[in-house]
């Protein structure tokens, strides 16, 4: 039985894409896959999906959307500075673990 991996990106994070077609690109992240240690990324990764003619899309025909893009291709962005870097854990006053930006020290909410 392998061990699962913490990640350290969550849901509702603000992350730029530092590699691949979509490098550059910052957006919230919408979902994260664990398992398969991606996630999908507001406006990052858009793919053509070709779709049936169904309830929510009466006529069918090409939709874009996101697609999942891996974790290590993932930064998440500084709340002082907006670029992009690492994450480290620490206690904050009330003892609780929180995240921090590595180049800031600032708390990742």
């Amino acid at each position: 039985m392998e061990k699962k991996q913490k990640l350290k990106i969550r849901k509702g994070d603000l992350v730029q894409v530092i590699a691949g077609d979509s490098k550059g690109s910052k957006g919230k992240v919408l979902e994260v896959i664990v398992d398969k240690n991606r996630a999908i990324v507001e406006g990052a990764n858009m793919v053509s999906k070709h779709t049936k003619p169904n309830a929510t899309n009466p006529n069918g025909g090409i939709v874009k959307q996101e697609a999942a893009i891996h974790i290590s291709n993932l930064a998440v962005v500084d709340p002082k500075s907006g670029k992009p870097t690492r994450v480290g854990r620490t206690k904050n006053a009330a003892g609780k673990l929180v995240r921090v930006a590595k180049k800031s020290g600032e708390e990742i909410k």
